[in-house]
């Protein structure tokens, strides 16, 4: 099965070893990355989707970042 996730966070380093640690658990990177002004809270957050294949058959309850 084909997994999907979209990490997000603040426009810090932290965001930065967020996607580092998704594709060192062997995700990939899909798409580009987005970057944009949070009003509400006064910063800039990014995001980045990353896919990954997996055997076994979806079900809602996956922890995906524990894939």
């Amino acid at each position: 099965m084909k997994l999907y996730r979209f990490l997000s966070a603040d426009d810090t380093a932290a965001f930065c070893h967020k996607v580092t640690a998704a594709l060192n658990k062997g995700w990939e990177l899909h798409g580009s990355p987005a970057y944009a002004f949070d009003a509400a809270h006064g910063v800039m957050r990014c995001g980045q989707a990353v896919v990954k294949e997996v055997a076994g058959d979806y079900h809602p309850e996956l922890k995906l970042g524990e894939l």
